[in-house]
């Protein structure tokens, strides 16, 4: 049964499609909450004013010498949240000459939010010590498999009901040196490249947390995966801003929902990272009723799905969404060795523009497992609706086999340019209409495509691409 956050103002269902769906009426959401609307900052029961100071986006220089490392405020903000009544919130403050804080790893407890404040940025600590899971397992490349040799910088663990606030900022700090080492946080991600895996902090992971809040926050440089979300139900994203570099900052996830999750929504957000802008990663247990609405994408890896899609992926729903200068637009990616059944997925007003890869579903997904394995993935009642595409580049539908394919209908796709395109088609069935579809598939090895393209009258997407606010 779903337990309402304390967070989210819930309102009649009729109210809520009108205010928060009524631009794109013909879009079912599929989070199956009965209704999720924009959150509100909690009571305090705490205000900590910050002892530290940064000046453009950074520690001021006192700050960033070893030793100080030791001004850590994470037993002061761990202490506040524990004996924090539940229903209530711990503020981070500026004060009149301090505006940050440094911390190790943090612990959110059951229906406690966390509200960084305005001007105030908490920053992760350097020292992959404070990290480690076991002694010397964070801030290395490792060539064992075991489990991740690092603890995120805030876990959301069986805390029903919490979540992190507030007009401020979260940097994870993954391009500066670690403490003692001549490397980042990224530069292990790079080193990882040639075999291994990077060990190193995530920035948010919450697992067994129903009905978890990110509200208007602000995420920038994790040395991983921004926030990760697993084995909940209920999760809501609304109004935050993920920023952290194109390149140099591999696997970057901004918000990757997975493994046993369900009744999510991201909704009036702006993210640009240095890998997927969203990955709903569907491992064990799989993912289910999600809605993603209303958001700017810009640079990353696109909107994606995958590549575990073993746990099955369904219900999903994409609407009200520019994609503006990532690798990859629309993208569902799996291979072998960890795909299964993605169905019932539908993306609808989606502006995409220059975009080497403005649509891509790939069964050989590359950079994860092997290829060829038992468990193959297939892609059946996609829908592609009012989607416009501008400044050249490639469409993939690339099936797995003659058993395991992709179903996909493209209801008014179009070209809005004179842009170059090229087209890959294998194992794929598709199916033009009704809306006008203008792209011209060429005959794909196995593979079907029914109705002929034609040219239609697609709605402008000059409204969509909003700049990134800075």
């Amino acid at each position: 049964m779903f337990r309402r956050s304390p967070f989210l103002r819930v309102a009649s269902l009729g109210l809520v499609f009108g205010l928060v769906f009524g631009a794109v009426r013909h879009v079912a959401a599929q989070d199956t909450r009965p209704a999720v609307v924009e959150p509100f900052f909690p009571q305090l029961c705490k205000t900590l004013d910050a002892q530290l100071h940064s000046v453009d986006s950074a520690l001021a220089p006192a700050t960033l010498a070893p030793i100080d490392e030791q001004k850590l405020d994470t037993a002061r903000i761990q202490k506040a949240i524990d004996r924090c009544g539940k229903g209530r919130a711990v503020m981070l403050h500026v004060n009149e000459t301090d505006n940050a804080f440094l911390s190790g790893p943090l612990e959110l407890r059951p229906e406690v939010t966390l509200i960084v404040d305005r001007g105030v940025t908490l920053f992760a600590s350097r020292d992959p010590s404070l990290f480690a899971v076991s002694p010397g397992s964070c801030g290395i490349v490792s060539h064992s498999p075991g489990p991740r040799g690092c603890k995120p910088l805030i876990s959301v663990d069986h805390a029903l009901g919490s979540a992190i606030m507030g007009d401020g900022v979260i940097d994870g700090r993954g391009g500066e040196k670690m403490l003692g080492s001549q490397y980042s946080w990224w530069d292990l991600a790079e080193q990882a490249r040639a075999g291994g895996g990077q060990q190193v902090p995530r920035l948010i992971v919450a697992d067994s947390s129903d009905n978890f809040t990110l509200y208007r926050i602000t995420l920038k440089n994790s040395p991983n995966f921004h926030v990760v979300y697993n084995h909940g139900d209920g999760f809501t994203v609304w109004g935050i801003r993920i920023d952290t570099p194109q390149r140099l900052a591999r696997n970057t996830d901004g918000i990757d929902p997975g493994n046993g999750s369900k009744n999510i929504t991201i909704t009036h957000s702006y993210i640009r990272t240095g890998d997927d802008n969203v990955a709903i990663k569907g491992g064990p247990g799989g993912v289910t009723n999600m809605t993603v609405s209303h958001n700017h994408f810009y640079w990353g890896h696109g909107m994606s799905i995958g590549s575990e899609t073993n746990g099955g992926v369904s219900k999903i729903r994409v609407f009200d969404l520019s994609l503006d200068g990532p690798d990859n637009g629309i993208r569902i990616k799996s291979n072998g060795s960890r795909g299964g059944l993605t169905q019932d997925v539908v993306y609808d007003d989606v502006c995409i523009r220059n975009s080497p890869n403005p649509i891509t579903f790939d069964t050989g997904y590359t950079a994860a497992g092997t290829l060829q394995g038992n468990s193959p993935p297939s892609m059946r009642d996609i829908t592609l609706k009012n989607i416009r595409i501008s400044g050249g580049g490639k469409f993939t539908f690339n099936g797995y086999a003659k058993n395991y394919r992709i179903a996909a209908t493209l209801d008014g796709v179009q070209i809005t340019d004179e842009g170059a395109y090229t087209y890959e088609l294998n194992h794929a069935d598709l199916t033009l209409g009704p809306g006008a579809t203008n792209l011209h598939f060429p005959a794909g090895e196995d593979s079907t495509v029914e109705g002929n393209p034609s040219e239609g009258n697609p709605a402008s997407c000059a409204d969509k691409f909003a700049p990134f606010p800075e």
